[in-house]
């Protein structure tokens, strides 16, 4: 009982000094509600509100990775992928952002994935320029390394971040591809 009052003090304390919109956040709330249930001993309630918090923060993730994607040029439409996190779920976490890229003769996709297992298990070949060499031509865009090969660009971003673009000529996608913004990706999640 004293913790509830206790959390319940510094919850009065706290609130007032927050804006409107900050006390009305879902991951606030849900936060403060995990904490209440804990208090209260109720354990698995309290587990609960913390998952759902880290999916809401999860989806913030997510949201903020796709704005690294670029427009689509003029004549071309870009369609999201937005059942991309769910399949990154399923393979183990992370989080990621895709669209596919329509124009008058070609398609492809480009895909950003962060923190997942599978990038980090690529991240010693995209990340050793003599090693990239053997697989395909290494080319620059900017000061990020690509790994160029049939119908398919890859890099890694900040050891963390794989960006891909395939199903199309290099010479296609590499417009598409060179205006993603690489110095704001490495910063991503900061």
């Amino acid at each position: 009982m004293k913790r509830l009052a206790l959390a319940a003090f510094s919850a009065a304390m706290i609130l007032p000094g927050l804006s409107a919109v900050a006390r009305a956040d879902q991951v606030s709330d849900a936060i403060a509600s995990a904490l209440e249930a804990y208090n209260a001993g109720d354990v698995q309630f309290a587990m609960d509100e913390l998952t759902m918090a880290q999916q809401l923060l999860q989806a913030q993730k997510a949201e903020r990775l796709t704005g690294f994607l670029p427009e689509a040029p003029d004549g071309w439409t870009r369609t999201m992928n937005t059942d991309m996190n769910t399949g990154l779920g399923m393979m183990g976490a992370g989080t990621g952002a895709e669209a596919t890229y329509e124009g008058p003769e070609a398609s492809f996709r480009i895909t950003l994935m962060a923190d997942n297992p599978m990038v980090a298990s690529m991240g010693a070949l995209l990340g050793n320029s003599a090693l990239m060499a053997t697989m395909g031509k290494v080319v620059r865009v900017g000061q990020v390394r690509v790994l160029q090969q049939e119908n398919s660009l890859q890099t890694l971003v900040g050891n963390r971040v794989m960006v891909q673009a395939q199903d199309a000529a290099p010479d296609i996608m590499m417009p598409v591809f060179e205006k993603i913004d690489f110095v704001g990706l490495e910063k991503f999640g900061s």
